[in-house]
């Protein structure tokens, strides 16, 4: 079974779930495993999951995506259930965001959910018989830092620029041609 496959039957699972809550999972929905817009990598503000309503999509479908760092089936589920809130029309955290994700057993800050004790067994039950969520973390190479970076002069007298490397403003700061020190602008 490929990710999408493992994603969208377990959607099906959750939609009784849903219907108990009375909240609809719309019925033209993806759902992937792929980068966030923003966010992905891993950091202060990591965005794991993101929905994209039907009114983005060309085909009017509602878009889900599941960041790819993440692989533990149980956490996958608990930010879809997140992800499919947001699927039902609820947008930002608060309100009937809030009631519901309480509903289904999620916990914690709602921006970043955790999933409860309850609803840890329930995603059990789904994943017993879909088997371990079929994919490998990715983890990105770490970002290249920037080598040199130029660092601009001004000359305070005649206002004639330049740069230089900070290796060479240790060194001391030059002189312009009009015989003023420079200093850094």
């Amino acid at each position: 079974m490929i990710r999408e496959s493992w994603l969208l039957e377990a959607i099906e699972q959750l939609r009784t779930d849903f219907d108990a809550v009375e909240s609809e999972i719309p019925k033209k929905i993806h759902v992937t495993c792929g980068w966030p817009s923003t966010g992905g990598r891993p950091g202060k503000k990591q965005t794991i999951g993101e929905c994209w309503p039907e009114d983005c999509s060309e085909d009017g479908y509602v878009e889900i995506f599941i960041n790819p760092m993440i692989n533990d089936s149980i956490k996958v589920l608990g930010v879809l259930v997140h992800e499919l809130i947001h699927a039902c029309g609820h947008n930002g955290h608060r309100g009937q965001f809030r009631v519901l994700a309480k509903a289904l057993g999620l916990e914690g800050k709602m921006t970043a959910t955790e999933v409860g004790e309850d609803l840890a067994k329930r995603l059990e039950d789904i994943i017993a018989p879909l088997g371990e969520y079929p994919h490998s973390k990715l983890t990105p190479l770490a970002k290249k830092t920037q080598g040199t970076r130029m660092i601009k002069l001004l000359c305070p007298t005649c206002g004639w620029l330049a740069r230089t490397s900070r290796k060479w403003i240790d060194l001391g700061l030059p002189t312009c041609a009009c015989g003023t020190k420079m200093e850094e602008a």
